[in-house]
């Protein structure tokens, strides 16, 4: 069969659009299958999107190299986080403490997906498809719920947690002051996440919440549901509004048992949430989708002349390259979500007596800050 393409990627949401605009840089020709917009699954955005991503050093470098972040107003620099426990348990990070020009950014989605579409359609390397073709190798970008990984005889292992993640986004009294903000309570997590630049007073919110809880928050009235909000976050900005729709998604811990390889003579590769999902939790998910990319771009760029993009030795290259940091990652986020998950005074005397212990740790403290800051 003739190949029209070099590279088919399928899965035209940030993770796949950024692939796209980096191989054809290599002067590759790649195929972008777009799909239809799928709430909290990594697709395209939906009319009303209220999803906001906490993007760290090495994905905002990445996004300027395409020319493709957002400006100041669309991706708010935090300047400082706290984390607060159930029990008196905090910690807090500052740029002035870690000496770094931003702890994170927080990036408005529509936008950027605006901006990665725009390059895209510049691009006279990539060619827009509405359903797959013949290429060298096949990249799936289609996020968690991909419908093609099968296809290639993957392994998608899932761990499904009971807890559903409630995004939305609220206008508060008070100015957020490019802090971001983060409640553990009793087995629920809650994320404010700040928008709107410097002066901004709008916030993203993630509340990662019991199963049993999701959908009576999802049928609160408006007043109600910003009520149950200023309890949870202590009153910390004043009178909330909401002034978005509410979207939920059941959470997960999930990873393939390949990321790469040949099937029925067909080459693959997984990238992003089609590769693995990790707890929202540290807000890494985005910043691994991204590594992944780059990665990929990398392993191509680097073969030897004489191996094709499809080169299954190629691909595993890439697996191991980026599997180890992944699961990491993934066990960190896992062992945290079980440890904050568990109720009584015993589990909230240890995560509490924890916390207050990584607060005074010093180097321990900043390095893990900034290796989560990709510095």
């Amino acid at each position: 069969m003739t190949q029209a393409f070099d590279i088919c990627i399928r899965g035209g949401g940030i993770v796949g659009s950024t692939l796209a605009l980096l191989l054809a840089r290599e002067r590759l020709h790649v195929g972008l299958v777009t799909q239809a917009a799928k709430p909290g699954a990594g697709g395209a955005a939906p009319a009303d999107d209220v999803r906001a991503y906490a993007l760290n050093a090495k994905s905002r470098a990445l996004l300027e190299s395409l020319r493709c972040w957002p400006d100041p107003q669309h991706a708010t620099e935090v300047l400082s986080m706290q984390v607060k426990g159930d029990d008196g348990g905090e910690v807090n990070f500052s740029t002035a403490d870690l000496k770094v020009p931003g702890l994170t950014w927080i990036v408005d989605v529509p936008v950027l997906e605006a901006r990665l579409a725009q390059a895209v359609r510049y691009q006279p390397q990539i060619e827009l498809l509405d359903a797959p073709q013949a290429a060298g190798l096949t990249v799936i970008c289609e996020g968690k719920t991909s419908s093609t990984r099968t296809e290639f005889g993957v392994d998608f292992q899932v761990k499904p947690y009971p807890q559903r993640a409630i995004a939305a986004r609220l206008t508060s009294e008070r100015a957020h002051g490019q802090c971001a903000r983060q409640w553990f309570s009793q087995g629920e997590i809650l994320a404010f996440l700040p928008l709107d630049g410097p002066q901004g007073n709008s916030v993203a919110i993630v509340w990662s919440v019991k199963e049993g809880n999701a959908q009576a928050l999802l049928d609160d009235a408006p007043a109600v549901f910003c009520q149950k909000i200023e309890a949870a976050s202590q009153g910390c900005l004043g009178h909330l509004t909401l002034s978005s729709a509410r979207s939920a998604w059941p959470l997960q811990k999930a990873s393939a048992e390949r990321w790469g390889g040949v099937h029925a003579g067909k080459a693959w590769a997984l990238a992003g949430d089609a590769a693995h999902n990790v707890h929202p939790l540290a807000g890494q998910g985005l910043n691994l989708g991204l590594a992944d990319v780059a990665a990929l771009t990398k392993t191509l760029h680097e073969r030897e002349y004489w191996r094709k993009v499809g080169d299954e030795k190629l691909l595993r290259r890439y697996e191991r390259s980026r599997k180890a940091e992944v699961a990491t990652m993934g066990a960190t986020m896992d062992g945290l979500q079980q440890l904050f998950w568990h109720s009584g005074a015993p589990w909230q005397s240890l995560r509490n007596w924890g916390m207050n212990g990584f607060e005074h740790s010093g180097a321990v403290k900043q390095w893990v800050a900034r290796q989560a800051m990709g510095f």
